[in-house]
């Protein structure tokens, strides 16, 4: 009987991942939040975990900064920052290749300190404005969108939900961690650059076509400013980075800036609780369960010798982001990673950030660039991504493994 309950609960931990991986249930209305929250029940209901033993699995840490961080997010949006951010830098560009260029950059550094999920939902409508004012093919400058956000996302602790969780669980400092994956970021944007100059000869001209002035396309160009709201949120926004570079607690910080800014006459409260991803903190929520169900049945014992060596790790964290995505494959992997192991940390982070460019399913952010553009009738394929993709993942990962292993055994 026993042995019959433990196929039954090994069944649906792999039924639940495998929806994860594929993103939907066929033939049923499910997303990853409710396969997390199916899941997560009916492993409770066999006896994996009781209900209390999932409650204390929920790390609370990481769930009110990610909340916090969204509310920050809904705020800046809100006031207009993201496409006012964007527009200022977009004014600077005089060809192809310059659009490309500060798309690149000026995407990856947003992205750097604020979710980069809210970076590719704005980008992604302003960037094909331009592209179709300008009559250019707006398919590498998508991919510019969509890499960057990634590559961007890596260099702080804010950047992505991944980082996040790595910080909860680490403790690693916000200056110290983006001391040892900044340089992997911003390394890996210029070899974006790179790889879409090669890829796509049209974004090596240095003169619009046609005639066309880059300002004119631009003065088109709609901006919703709320300006008291901007400055107010700016301010706090400031001070909250502040509080992160001096090495203040990160989910507190950001819970005390998000309460801040709910102190308002100015904006409806259901104005920005509509724009919190509530599905993400249940899925958020239903994979710490899943997780210590997995610490429970010591289902990854057989992968423990792969991970205590940072190639093994690195590469095992690339493979898992890409079947079940990036989050779960970072709570299954940290049940290995002792708080102090600080270079571990670091490649859990970059593998599964770096990973997400490696398939048009490997990041949220890309499907979100995806489906913004499908919206408006621009289609990126699959292929088109992969033969992007793959190359650039291949090279940031490379130097990943070089920067934080090889460099440091080398001065020692």
């Amino acid at each position: 009987m026993l042995k019959v309950l433990q196929v039954m609960q090994l069944m649906v931990l792999g039924l639940t991942y495998l929806g994860f991986g594929v993103g939907h249930v066929p033939g049923l209305r499910m997303n990853r939040a409710t396969i997390a929250l199916v899941g997560a029940a009916v492993l409770i209901a066999l006896g994996t975990l009781s209900l209390t033993e999932a409650w204390v699995a929920i790390d609370a840490n990481t769930i009110v900064f990610l909340l916090s961080m969204m509310v920050i997010n809904a705020y800046l949006s809100y006031a207009g920052f993201f496409k006012l951010a964007l527009h200022y830098l977009l004014r600077w560009i005089h060809s192809p290749f310059g659009l490309l260029v500060l798309l690149t950059g000026g995407t990856g550094l947003l992205s750097a300190f604020f979710l980069n999920d809210t970076l590719a939902l704005v980008s992604t409508p302003l960037t094909l404005q331009i592209t179709r004012s300008l009559r250019l093919n707006p398919v590498p400058y998508l991919l510019a969108i969509a890499g960057a956000t990634n590559l961007g996302s890596l260099a702080t602790l804010s950047g992505n939900p991944q980082n996040i969780l790595v910080g909860s669980f680490s403790g690693i400092g916000y200056l110290s961690f983006a001391q040892a994956l900044a340089p992997i970021a911003i390394v890996g944007l210029a070899l974006q650059i790179g790889l879409l100059w090669v890829l796509y000869p049209d974004v090596r001209s240095r003169q619009f076509p046609n005639c066309i002035a880059a300002p004119t396309a631009f003065s088109a160009t709609r901006l919703r400013i709320h300006r008291p709201l901007l400055r107010k949120t700016l301010i706090i926004t400031s001070l909250l980075l502040a509080a992160f570079a001096v090495g203040l607690p990160l989910a507190e910080s950001a819970f005390l800036a998000m309460a801040a800014l709910l102190i308002t006459r100015r904006v409806k409260p259901q104005r920005v609780l509509q724009e919190i991803d509530w599905s993400l903190l249940v899925m958020f929520s239903g994979l710490f369960i899943l997780t210590r169900s997995v610490e429970t049945l010591d289902i990854l014992s057989l992968v423990a010798g792969g991970v205590a060596h940072p190639a093994g790790l690195l590469t095992l964290t690339a493979l898992l982001s890409n079947l079940i995505s990036n989050v779960p494959a970072v709570l299954l992997l940290q049940t290995f990673i002792s708080p102090e192991a600080t270079q571990s940390w670091l490649l859990l982070a970059a593998g599964s950030t770096l990973a997400g460019n490696l398939t048009l399913f490997g990041s949220v952010a890309n499907l979100i660039t995806v489906e913004a553009a499908a919206s408006q009738g621009y289609a990126l394929s699959f292929w088109q991504h992969l033969r992007f993709g793959l190359p650039l993942t291949a090279l940031t990962l490379s130097l990943t493994y070089l920067w934080l292993v090889v460099l440091p055994s080398l001065g020692e």
